[in-house]
């Protein structure tokens, strides 16, 4: 095939992603120089539109970059009044006290927002600013430059073939150069995967590790509504089964975020995460909020958890990693977003101070250094050793060795356990279907617990279906061949939207259905598939779910 000719636009920083860490990093570029010419690009329909959250945000980050958001009319509009901690049995629940946990568990002085809509207030900030900003424009490639330098991306590649190849109605797209790329795609970004790949950047390091977070909101009755209250549970249903919990946020209008996190490092491939979600909500604490209510939305994603010891380096030649592409989430304070920001911010003033030295595409070892060393790595570093603790522990050790090992950390800036390793990524934790029982689900009610597709419905997600499919299966008959007989192909399970099937027919052989159309972009399949068959790659631009407030 010949080499496809694209139209070049240069800038001194090409920014992607729209999420808190590539708007921020927007924001304080401009700040810095306002004759900087700076781009973002979001594969998302509009700012926002992929953006799913707890979310509880300390605003420290916003604070540093828009000191007077209030002012400005950011929607941080429920301040935390109330902090709850539940350990449920089945038919019960037990309130952890707050006193015993350490200083940075404390809810106070945080909000409970959509972070899409936080997204969409700081796109208007930005442009304000005269930051370009693109949705409906998925990066598809990186473009490489002279030495392995990164010099841009491709974007806005539209109308291929369904095999992937270039028919006459596809629109090539364009590169976009920079003096520096930051990827800010979130969690397993598809670039941010080859840089890290390409350049050994998690050489040394330990393996990312990751949770799969289900989140609904619901319309409640006004009686049962505490504006403020931040409620988490660990436990039912979980028990043995996988590390995880819930949230459940009450913020404004009578809504609630009703969410459930299961760590991916779990043994049975029987474990079903979505409905185990489900499940939770017969929980009688939680069917008594939610009795008479209404669910309005539903979404997924994962979210990054191996912390301080599991981020890769930052930078490479002309790239910077930003906030959930490096993976900067304080697990035990569920909590990623202000160091998104926080990222942003370091990343744009090492870039600013690089062009005014006159350098470009070198590695901003000085963003990587402010991280590690900073506010991001200090808050990191305390809360180190909990996730792993849980992994090889579980549960109620990790609880009351995870908060000693925060105290000593808080006060004294040490840990009696050093800093403590993963071990295995979530792929390798998948143990043999015959190891592990078959767990039976109750079925959905259809009142508190829906099926997948019906709730996946409410994610409002869709994709062209004539475009190739951006699941890719490296082999195609692993899933039948390898992961049936050995694993009961989890893909079946694992996946929040039902994006996998195994169609079994009477007198056939078993097929292997992808349903692309349903993906949700959580990126679950990438990380937990136990053959790592499984390669997400951005669909074309403006596909995939539509959160309006998650």
């Amino acid at each position: 095939m010949a080499e496809i000719e694209r139209e070049a636009m240069e800038y001194d920083v090409v920014i992607v992603g729209a999420g808190p860490a590539g708007l921020s990093a927007a924001i304080r570029l401009k700040q810095l120089n306002a004759d900087l010419d700076v781009v973002v690009l979001e594969k998302g329909s509009e700012v926002g539109a992929h953006i799913l959250s707890g979310a509880v945000l300390d605003p420290c980050g916003l604070d540093k970059l828009i000191p007077d958001w209030k002012e400005k009319g950011a929607p941080l509009n429920v301040e935390v009044k109330e902090d709850n901690f539940y350990m449920l049995g089945e038919a019960g629940e037990i309130r952890i006290p707050n006193f015993p946990m350490p200083p940075l568990m404390n809810n106070h002085g945080n909000y409970i927002v959509s972070m899409a809509n936080v997204c969409r207030w700081m796109a208007e900030q930005a442009e304000e600013l005269g930051v370009e900003i693109f949705p409906g424009m998925a990066c598809s490639e990186l473009v490489y430059g002279e030495a392995g330098t990164i010099k841009g991306v491709v974007a806005g590649v539209f109308g291929l073939e369904e095999d992937g190849s270039y028919g006459p109605n596809t629109e090539p797209g364009m590169e976009l150069h920079g003096k520096y790329v930051f990827l800010s795609e979130g969690v397993r970004g598809s670039l941010a995967k080859e840089v890290i790949e390409r350049y050994g950047l998690s050489d040394g390091k330990e393996p990312q590790k990751f949770g799969l977070g289900m989140k609904e909101i619901w319309e409640i009755d006004p009686a049962k509504h505490k504006e403020g209250t931040v409620t988490h549970t660990m436990g039912w249903p979980l028990g043995g089964n996988a590390g995880g919990g819930s949230f459940i946020y009450h913020l404004e209008n009578n809504q609630v975020y009703v969410g459930f996190v299961v760590h991916l490092n779990y043994k049975n491939p029987h474990l079903f995460p979505y409905m185990e979600f489900q499940r939770f909500k017969h929980h009688p604490m939680v069917a008594e909020l939610l009795e008479g209510g209404k669910r309005v939305a539903y979404g997924a994603r994962a979210i990054s958890e191996g912390g301080y010891q599991s981020m890769p380096q930052m930078v490479a030649p002309g790239v910077a990693l930003l906030g959930c592409s490096v993976g900067m989430v304080n697990v035990p304070r569920i909590k990623g977003n202000h160091n998104a920001m926080l990222s942003g911010i370091a990343a744009a003033e090492a870039a600013h101070n690089a062009l005014e030295e006159g350098r470009s595409s070198d590695e901003l070892h000085e963003y990587e250094q402010e991280v590690r060393k900073g506010d991001i790595g200090k808050d990191l570093k305390k809360v180190r050793n909990v996730k792993p603790m849980w992994s090889k522990w579980g549960m109620l050790p990790s609880l009351a060795l995870g908060g000693l090992d925060m105290w000593s950390n808080t006060l004294f800036g040490v840990s009696p356990f050093g800093t403590l390793k993963h071990g295995k990524n979530d792929a390798a934790s998948t143990e043999l279907a015959a190891s592990h029982k078959p767990i039976d689900y109750p079925k959905p009610d259809g009142k508190l617990s829906f099926d997948r597709l019906t709730n996946v419905s409410f994610a409002m997600t869709n994709h062209e279906e004539s475009q190739p499919c951006h699941l890719q299966l490296k082999d195609v008959n692993i899933p039948i061949m390898t992961n049936l007989p050995m694993y009961a192909e989890p893909a079946q399970r694992y996946c929040p939207a039902g994006v996998y099937e195994v169609v079994e027919e009477e007198g056939k052989d078993p097929r292997f259905v992808v349903n692309f159309q349903n993906c949700v972009h959580c990126k679950t399949c990438d990380i937990k598939d136990p053959s790592q068959n499984i390669n997400w790659v951005t669909p074309q631009g403006g596909d995939g779910p539509n959160y309006p407030n998650m």
